[in-house]
């Protein structure tokens, strides 16, 4: 690849970069600091969507399909909504613990690989590892421990991947870099879609052939990230309030943190309705035979992906040559929000991937600009592991709330997966009034 990374945070950093980039033409092996804010080159980029898209891989390619048919497979269709329920809200309530706590330790860590690499990589393996317990496991017990365990370890990697843009990626090409990694979600989905699709045979190798593929790309750009180091004797002493802190930003000297963090949850809990729910729905709702549905979630993610690509790109450009952000970030979660109502709507598959298209529009929007906005209101960019975690308590709570009041939404609907989408897009237009009061980002 021809392009280097040339890029450098916000702040100051202590110590030397990694010059595992050094064999790469034009790269600047030199320390990062405040005067150093140049761009980013795309064999960067490149590498680092790459390893957005496998980790997207890692997390979704169950949750899509496989671990919802499993569960069936263990307890039959009548049984089946709330034993997934409680192994999705588990595993969500623990990774939106483990998420901020591994990206602080990512903050403190003074390790030769660097900050952020040995997370990505215990991650990595042990969330792995958890997936294959998921796949062989006999009962909803061990399929609820590896769950967790791949929840748990899958957000060390997470929470260490996403430090690398406020660490690399300067503010100016922040909208472009966002837009374009705002494309891994869709192409993970297709892919996990497609590999479970292709390699339907048995529950194993759903599982574990996705898990191979995403855990290529991570390693990947593990093999190549120019990390950022500290110095030992760097970070802040430990303490008690600052393990606490790993949990929390104060919402009043951070509003705008505040607010963008309601705007994630709501949308992502309307998201979290459909992704957990929408194999029970095309068999209940639509009257899909089971062995129909892995192909109809296939093209369903298909359809929503080429949106969401036609959107992603093109806005996270308009967003930084317009410098606006939360006008995009509104009309996305609007149009989300509308594109559940009309998965609610639908009797048949074709209403299912005309909402699914639409529902493309404004994903592709929101994820686009979203990340850039909340980059660029983050407390501390010397922290910026730590915020961005607990920025991602917003994207796993939905998953572990969402299961848990879904069974109540479907008792009182009557059983309706109508009822139960109609509430999620409720919750994705919320998610774009929470927007409006932000006033760090025009």
């Amino acid at each position: 690849m021809g392009n280097t990374v040339t890029g450098a945070p916000d702040g100051p950093v202590s110590g030397p970069v990694d010059d595992s980039f050094s064999d790469m033409p034009g790269n600047a092996a030199a320390a990062w600091g405040p005067a150093q804010q140049e761009r980013v080159g795309w064999g960067f980029v490149l590498l680092y969507m790459l390893a957005y898209t496998g980790t997207s891989l890692l997390f979704l390619a169950p949750l899509l399909v496989s671990l919802a048919l499993k569960v069936n497979h263990l307890v039959g269709i009548d049984a089946a909504p709330g034993r997934l329920a409680l192994v999705t809200s588990v595993g969500a309530l623990l990774s939106m613990v483990a998420n901020p706590l591994f990206g602080r330790l990512s903050d403190r860590t003074s390790s030769p690989w660097g900050m952020r690499r040995p997370w990505m990589l215990a991650g990595l393996a042990i969330g792995s590892l958890g997936i294959l317990t998921v796949a062989l496991a006999p009962d909803i017990t061990l399929v609820l421990l590896g769950w967790c365990t791949a929840q748990v370890f899958f957000n060390s990697l997470l929470a260490a991947l996403a430090a690398v843009m406020p660490d690399q990626v300067p503010a100016a090409q922040r909208g472009v870099v966002s837009g374009i990694l705002a494309v891994c979600l869709p192409f993970a989905s297709v892919v996990g879609t497609f590999l479970v699709q292709r390699f339907d045979q048995n529950v194993l190798t759903m599982l574990l052939v996705p898990c191979a593929v995403g855990g290529f790309f991570v390693l990947l750009f593990v093999a190549r990230l120019a990390d950022r180091r500290l110095e030992p004797g760097q970070a802040p002493p430990w303490s008690i309030r600052e393990f606490l802190g790993t949990f929390y930003v104060n919402p009043r000297r951070s509003p705008d943190f505040a607010w963008a963090f309601a705007s994630r949850f709501l949308l992502v809990t309307g998201y979290a309705f459909l992704v957990t729910y929408q194999a029970y729905y095309l068999i209940r709702q639509v009257g899909s035979p089971e062995h129909d549905v892995p192909h109809q979630i296939y093209l369903g993610t298909l359809t929503q992906s080429a949106a969401l690509v036609a959107t992603a790109l093109v806005t996270g450009r308009l967003s930084d040559r317009t410098g606006r952000r939360k006008i995009f970030v509104v009309a996305a979660a609007l149009v989300y929000g509308l594109a559940l109502l009309v998965i609610a709507g639908a009797e048949d598959v074709h209403g299912y991937l005309a909402g699914m298209a639409l529902g493309g529009l404004g994903f592709g929007m929101y994820m686009a600009v979203d990340l850039a906005l909340v980059v660029d209101v983050l407390p501390d960019t010397d922290q910026a592991a730590k915020d961005l975690g607990v920025l991602n308590i917003a994207g796993a709570l939905p998953f572990s709330l969402a299961p848990a009041i879904a069974p109540a939404v479907l008792s009182i609907g009557g059983g309706s997966y109508g009822v139960l989408f109609t509430v999620a897009g409720v919750c994705a237009i919320a998610g774009a009034a929470a927007i409006l009061p932000i006033k760090g980002v025009r």
